[in-house]
C-alpha cells in the first residue's frame, strides 16, 4: 500500500517552513491521475492545497475531495473548458497565453466573479512547454493587469529536465528576479510558483515559496494504457 501519509509527514518535515527571502513555502500536491480515496489520505496527513492537471479529472472528483482544501488548477488550460472551473478554482497557475486570459477575464466578467490567477513563464524556453518567455514576463504582466476580472498574484515556471545544477540554479534565480521587478510595482503579487519533485530544493532555495509536489507524496504515477 502506497505510504501516503507517511511521505506527507516526512516531507511536511523537510521542507523549510520559509525560503531565504522569509516567505512561507506553500506545498500544492499534484494530485493527476490519484483517486479521491489517495487525495483524502493526503488532505488527512496534512496536506492543504491540490492542484489539478486536467479539467476532466477535477470535474469528476470534485465532489468526492474533502472540501477544506485550497484548490489550484496547474495543468494547461483549454478555453473551451474554463466554464467548468470558475468559481471553483482558488488559484490558476497555467495562465500561459494572452488568449487564455482574454477568455479567463471575460467568463469571470459575466460570472461576477475575480478569478486569481499566476502567468505561466517559459523559464528554460523549450519547445514543448507553453508560457511567455523570459523577455515577455513585464509585458504579459501589463496586458493581462488590463483585463477586468482576473488578480495576478505571482508568477509560476517549471524548469528544464536536467541534471544540470548549474543551469536550474541560473534559471530558478532568473525567475526570482522577474518575480521581485513585479512584485516591487505591485502589492498583490505574492506566490513564485516553482518547484516540482525533481527540483524543489534549488528552487526554494533560489527564492520560490510554492512547490508542486506529485511524486514525491503518491509514488510513480501509473498512466492508462492507450
Amino acid at each position: 500500500m502506497l505510504k501516503i501519509e507517511e511521505n506527507v509527514k516526512n516531507l511536511l518535515k523537510e521542507i523549510p517552513q520559509t525560503n531565504p527571502f522569509g516567505e512561507k513555502v506553500t506545498l500544492v500536491a499534484a494530485v493527476k491521475l490519484q483517486s479521491p480515496n489517495d487525495i483524502n489520505r493526503a488532505i488527512s496527513a496534512g496536506i492543504k492545497d491540490i492542484g489539478d492537471n486536467h479539467v476532466q479529472e477535477f470535474r469528476d472528483k470534485f465532489t468526492e475531495i474533502t472540501p477544506n482544501v485550497r484548490r489550484h488548477f496547474i495543468g494547461r488550460l483549454q478555453t473551451n473548458k474554463i466554464k467548468y472551473l470558475l468559481g471553483k478554482v482558488d488559484l490558476y497557475h497555467s495562465v500561459d497565453r494572452l488568449n487564455l486570459a482574454l477568455e479567463l477575464s471575460k467568463r469571470s466578467a459575466a460570472a461576477e466573479t475575480v478569478s486569481e490567477i499566476l502567468i505561466q513563464i517559459n523559464a528554460g524556453n523549450e519547445e514543448t512547454k507553453g508560457g511567455f518567455s523570459v523577455k515577455e514576463t513585464l509585458e504579459a504582466y501589463e496586458k493581462i493587469k488590463a483585463l477586468p476580472a482576473l488578480k495576478i498574484s505571482g508568477l509560476m515556471a517549471m524548469l528544464p529536465y536536467t541534471e544540470d545544477y548549474a543551469l536550474l540554479t541560473a534559471l530558478a534565480a532568473q525567475m526570482r528576479e522577474k518575480y521581485d521587478l513585479l512584485r516591487r510595482q505591485d502589492e498583490n503579487i505574492k506566490h513564485l510558483s516553482m518547484g516540482m519533485s525533481g527540483d524543489w530544493k534549488i528552487c526554494i532555495q533560489a527564492g520560490s515559496n510554492m512547490i508542486r509536489l506529485g511524486t514525491a507524496i503518491f509514488g510513480t504515477r501509473n498512466y492508462p494504457q492507450k
